[in-house]
């Protein structure tokens, strides 16, 4: 019988070794994005148009797992201030949405400036910034350009390769095999407030 969110969560042995996998991964992911903002000169020190104000969707149970991972490691007051801002950004997010406004609230994990969930966070926020490119199945390549911040800091600078697509493959196949291991088979759309208070 397949499993739901609520039996895999409290279940570690059926995901822990996908975890470390998983950070091995986001390491390697990490280099190559270091590499690349070296060569560009970008530093992420926060902005104005901070992309902790985006709200991004995250895709996998892995990526799921592993914020609350993180989530468990904060002291409990901490943990109750993240669940309350969460549950806040939730509610504006519906609020607006019922009005057809465009939304920008700050991620629950940011505070001051800095993400106390740094080591957890999701592929996406891992990325952001810089100049990339996709190879999409049926469509070609995909370039995208980097942040504000980035074009403010780098403007002019020549693109060099940066290739997100292998570390979307791995990602892909990493949650297809553990979706097979657990039995997990729904489709996962969260923002990271949705995923600190499910």
């Amino acid at each position: 019988m397949p499993l739901n969110l609520e039996q895999i969560i409290p279940n570690q042995d059926k995901y822990l070794s996908f975890l470390q996998r998983l950070r091995t991964i986001w390491e390697d992911m990490g280099k190559k994005y270091q590499e690349a903002a070296d060569y560009y000169g970008f530093f992420c020190n926060g902005c104005e148009d901070n992309c902790c104000y985006t709200r991004f969707y995250h895709h996998t149970l892995l990526e799921y797992l592993f914020i609350r991972q993180g989530y468990s490691t904060l002291e409990h007051e901490i943990q109750n201030q993240v669940a309350e801002r969460a549950i806040e950004v939730c509610a504006k997010t519906i609020e607006y949405d019922k009005a057809g406004k465009t939304v920008r609230l700050l991620c629950p994990l940011n505070f001051d400036g800095l993400c106390i969930l740094y080591e957890y966070r999701p592929m996406i926020c891992r990325l952001h910034g810089i100049p990339h490119q996709l190879q999409r199945p049926d469509q070609g390549i995909k370039y995208s350009p980097g942040c504000e911040a980035f074009e403010k800091q780098c403007e002019g600078k020549k693109y060099i390769k940066f290739d997100r697509t292998p570390f979307y493959v791995e990602m892909a196949n990493l949650e297809m095999e553990f979706r097979e291991v657990v039995g997990f088979a729904q489709k996962f759309k969260m923002t990271v407030a949705q995923m600190l208070i499910s």
